[in-house]
């Protein structure tokens, strides 16, 4: 079977303003998305499946959708505050929906195959996702717990406009994960790379140190456990009482490593990653996709 696309697409970039999933950054108006797909369908991914909000339905339709018919298989789910277990029901006062592994989740009925996570709005390049592809595509057919993610060099990942949020991790001596600490705000600080920590301390890590661009590959039976865990999790009362608790991929992945039930493998790559982090970066990222297309990596219209 052929893997599976998950694009995490329900999101408002806050820090960049808009609907910065229709932006569009290429020639003839592709987005990073538009790549991404582009990226995944020559890595053998066999079909896309989209995480929006049902409010941008139609927009999202006609801008996205429409381009892919007859190039590769899509579908569309929707995350929504209210999409809850039976039993459950939203705070009073919440506002967001609940987190990148809710809209994991939300993909539940219609992923049958192993499948990859990525954001709608990061570019990752295509090494990534041939990398990733293969580990999906040569699992054993009905494979369980064995999971993977891509762990991009930090020092690849970074913005010239400001500080970005990765998660850092630590892996075995067999590569597999052991951690993802997420750091909120990193950059280089005369030269290393160095996140900051609770103190407020900028703490230097080696240029190659691995980082989570929520590039996850799992098979179906990960949607079990998100399931059983996010009772666990809307269980919690302070999960309910913090109007903004967010029940993230990282959260999940770490219990079941660290409950031993799943490995995750931390693949590497080369490719350097790129995003609109903040409207600053937006000119840069429309000038090195145009250098992309000058050195022949993408055609001048994708789709």
């Amino acid at each position: 079977m052929k893997p599976t696309l998950l694009l995490l697409a329900a999101g408002m970039g806050s820090r960049y303003g808009g609907l910065k999933q229709l932006d569009g950054l290429g020639p003839n108006g592709e987005t990073i998305m538009d790549y991404s797909i582009y990226d995944a369908v020559k890595a053998g991914f066999g079909k896309i499946v989209f995480v929006i909000r049902k409010d941008f339905e139609q927009d999202f339709r006609e801008k996205i959708l429409s381009k892919y018919e007859g190039h590769v298989p899509a579908e569309l789910v929707f995350q929504s505050l209210d999409s809850l277990p039976e039993g459950f029901s939203v705070p009073e006062g919440r506002e967001k929906p609940w987190g990148t592994n809710h809209a994991v989740l939300m993909a539940k009925d219609v992923i049958n195959e192993p499948f990859l996570v990525i954001n709608c709005d990061d570019f990752y390049n295509r090494d990534a996702f041939m990398v990733i592809g293969k580990f999906l595509s040569n699992l054993p057919e009905g494979s369980k717990n064995k999971y993977a993610m891509v762990g991009f060099r930090v020092g690849n990942t970074l913005s010239e406009n400001g500080t970005v949020a990765r998660g850092i991790c630590s892996k075995d001596a067999d590569g597999n994960l052991t951690t993802v600490v997420e750091r909120t705000e990193i950059k280089r600080v005369d030269g290393p790379v160095c996140y900051k920590d609770e103190e407020g301390n900028w703490i230097a890590v080696e240029d190659n140190t691995p980082v989570s661009m929520n590039m996850w590959g799992f098979t179906p039976d990960y949607f079990d456990y998100s399931e059983a865990y996010f009772k666990e999790f809307l269980s919690d009362p302070k999960n309910m009482e913090n109007l903004k608790a967010e029940f993230f991929i990282p959260l999940m992945v770490n219990k079941l490593i660290n409950e031993k039930t799943a490995t995750v493998e931390v693949l590497d790559t080369t490719s350097k990653w790129f995003g609109v982090t903040y409207a600053a970066d937006r000119d840069d990222v429309v000038a090195r996709i145009q250098k992309l297309i000058d050195e022949g990596v993408y055609p001048n219209k994708l789709f």
